[in-house]
């Protein structure tokens, strides 16, 4: 268990440095209301709002960026400044990314440096590092802290109460922790292999499901759902995989056994491929699926904004409750999915050889 937490620490640092992603450069939220103009004598003529742009929208809600935006009410933005770690010709800076935005929150440069299109540049086209603790990197210090306090509560659960009944967070986790290690760990793995890889399977679920739970909550940062992110935990299983791999493994890939030789020729190169075909689907996989159920949701809430009906609200409302719900199977579905064939692909590379 210790073990999960040190690998989710590890997993941390190295994800931050991926979860930079671009998004639009406004981070309002709904349509901007303006009064029309005219002569000082001319009679009152109303308000004319800017046509609703959903794609916009939701683009801005699944995007990563330098604050923490939860809310637009008028003119008035509720977000939380982000700390901005950028390295340039200048040597390190740190400042408050609100410095960007000016008191009617549109972008402006400060020292030199400027917000395009989500990531921070240099004015005079300068070399810029950005390690910047955005909104994704922020929800993984969340998850990750989450996931530290109650494994460790777990964890002492289980010191202090051997041989009795689970008892609160103990119990609540523990029906998911044997799944993972019987059901997908011994099962996939092997019995001779599979306690090794539990600490890391146990990681890998739980990091996922809790960043996709995260996720669902009203402005909540798109961590699972950002390409980037994703990326990392692929290759790390490509890495946990292929490092593990037998003489039989690799074997069957080089040199398939009781296949012509002349046929290797064919057959090698697509083995080859495979194996980094595997990550890969793990990747879009994962980023697909959570990223559409986010668009869903999204594309739902927008129709009462593209109609301006109450009678579309009533029907868009309880569909996206609804959408809500299935998102919260697909949550724990896309965990046990990443797990579950991360499972397979070790089982495949420890199998050794049947005689």
């Amino acid at each position: 268990m210790y073990f999960s937490n040190f690998f989710a620490f590890l997993f941390l640092i190295s994800s931050s440095l991926f979860a930079q992603e671009k998004h639009s450069d406004s981070t309002a939220t709904s349509a901007i209301v303006e009064a029309k103009t005219g002569e000082e004598d001319a009679p009152e003529k109303g308000e004319m709002t800017e046509a609703f742009n959903p794609g916009k929208m939701m683009m801005e809600h699944i995007a990563d960026e330098h604050e923490w935006h939860f809310a637009t009410s008028g003119h008035t933005h509720y977000s939380i400044p982000l700390p901005c770690i950028v390295w340039n010709k200048g040597g390190l800076t740190t400042f408050s990314s609100n410095r960007f935005k000016n008191e009617h929150h549109e972008e402006i440069p400060y020292e030199g440096l400027k917000l395009q299109e989500g990531k921070i540049v240099a004015e005079d086209g300068s070399f810029v590092l950005d390690l910047s603790i955005t909104k994704n990197v922020a929800s993984l210090l969340i998850s990750f802290t989450l996931l530290l306090i109650i494994f460790f509560i777990v964890a002492k659960s289980y010191k202090e109460r051997v041989g009795k009944a689970p008892k609160g967070l103990q119990a609540a986790f523990e029906p998911l922790i044997i799944f993972i290690r019987d059901e997908v760990a011994k099962t996939n793995i092997g019995e001779k292999h599979y306690r090794r890889f539990v600490p890391y399977l146990l990681t890998v679920f739980f990091f996922i499901l809790f960043n996709n739970m995260l996720g669902l909550l009203p402005g909540s940062a798109n961590v699972t759902g950002n390409i980037a992110i994703t990326l990392v935990l692929a290759i790390i299983s490509f890495f946990v995989t292929n490092l593990n791999g037998t003489k039989t493994y690799w074997g069957h890939i080089f040199a398939m056994p009781g296949v012509p030789k002349w046929l290797l020729i064919l057959l090698t190169p697509v083995e080859i491929i495979g194996v980094f075909m595997k990550p890969i689907s793990l990747m879009i996989r994962l980023f697909a699926n959570i990223t559409a159920g986010h668009l869903i949701l999204l594309s739902l809430i927008a129709l009462i904004f593209i109609f301006k009906s109450i009678g579309v609200a009533f029907i868009a409302v309880p569909f996206s409750v609804f959408m809500n719900l299935i998102e919260l199977l697909v949550a724990f579905l896309q965990a046990y999915i990443f797990t579950v064939l991360t499972s397979t692909y070790i089982g495949a590379a420890v199998e050794e050889a049947h005689h």
